[in-house]
């Protein structure tokens, strides 16, 4: 039986919990919007001929401000959950996580080097300042993440063993930099390296928005036609090379695709924690380890987890709000624990 069949009662309910994410994140906030007017001014926004009282404004709200935040949730959520699958069948265990490879770290280096000597920097083009951070996240988690591939790398073999050992080393070495980095920054630099650790959605914008929302729907489109040599690597790699399958260019493939999600993840949003290890878990738990169901549910569940964990994060102290990183660990560390104690059992 085709899987899809079969998993297409996950599917609609996922399908239904996004749409319900994705009106939620749209209409609440400090400033709360009907549904009515809520769907209005999102066709207004589409191009349609609408009118009615308090329309400009809700269209002003949703065009500037929640509409790219929204998209930019998504997308990452998406990324992150994807990511995740990716590194738990590369590692061949449902605990993996993105960060096992170094990406986040590489790039949480990347962006603390942006954030406390950027100011330092002179003849830079105007232009290309606001994108300063995100440029160097991008790129520590690109570089941290090769450095690890090279590790691993031996007699034109990639050992997954020693990557995620080089992972482990270079993750603590990244932390070590961005300790001193932290010690070297004044207070205001201190304040925004602070929260940009801890991830957040604020001030999402179109210009951040569609770099990313470029390398999720690649990601989202290459990662399913792997679902097959994935399957065939839960078996083993021996068992995969005798299916048929290149294991060491699947490997490299994986490797960089993770590298490329998790960093435009990080360099737009920040560090946001677990979803790329509660997600895919917990659609595991629903759907079984078939990656042709797995994927595609993890990036609908990982979208509504991160829109709805950013709901929570706009509204708790509203008008203030909690760094979603936050959110995100007080709803993933429970869960992790919760396996934990599950697998002992």
């Amino acid at each position: 039986m085709n899987p899809a069949v079969h998993a297409r009662p996950l599917f609609i309910a996922l399908g239904l919990l996004l749409l319900l994410a994705l009106w939620l994140s749209l209409a609440l906030g400090p400033v709360s919007l009907p549904l009515q007017e809520t769907l209005q001014a999102a066709l207004r926004l589409l191009g349609l001929p609408l009118s009615g009282a308090g329309l400009e404004q809700a269209e002003l709200i949703l065009g500037q401000i929640r509409l790219p935040r929204t998209l930019l949730g998504l997308a990452v959520g998406a990324v992150l959950a994807l990511s995740g699958v990716a590194m738990q069948g590369l590692f061949r265990n449902p605990l993996a996580d993105p960060g096992l490879i170094g990406v986040s770290s590489g790039a949480a280096l990347g962006a603390a080097l942006a954030i406390v000597f950027g100011a330092r920097l002179g003849g830079l083009p105007e232009a290309f300042a606001p994108y300063l951070l995100s440029a160097c996240a991008f790129a520590g988690g690109l570089g941290v993440t090769t450095l690890v591939y090279r590790f691993g790398r031996r007699n034109g073999q990639t050992s997954v063993a020693t990557m995620l050992l080089a992972g482990i080393a270079l993750t603590a070495l990244s932390g070590a930099a961005i300790g001193l980095f932290t010690y070297l920054a004044d207070d205001t630099t201190l304040r925004t390296l602070t929260f940009w650790n801890l991830g957040s959605l604020n001030g999402a914008s179109y210009a951040r928005l569609w770099p990313l929302l470029i390398v999720t729907i690649a990601v989202a489109l290459w990662l399913p036609r792997r679902a097959k040599a994935l399957n065939a690597l839960l078996l083993g790699e021996s068992e995969a090379r005798h299916l048929g399958f290149a294991v060491e260019r699947l490997k490299r493939e994986l490797v960089f695709c993770t590298a490329l999600g998790v960093g435009a993840a990080v360099a737009a949003a920040g560090m946001i924690g677990f979803i790329g290890l509660v997600v895919p878990h917990l659609v595991r738990l629903l759907a079984g380890p078939d990656h042709r169901v797995l994927l595609p549910a993890s990036a609908l569940a990982g979208a509504s987890l991160l829109l709805l964990a950013d709901l929570v994060a706009r509204l708790v102290m509203a008008p203030a709000e909690l760094p979603i990183g936050i959110i995100t660990a007080l709803i993933g560390a429970p869960f992790f624990l919760y396996l934990l104690m599950r697998g002992r059992s």
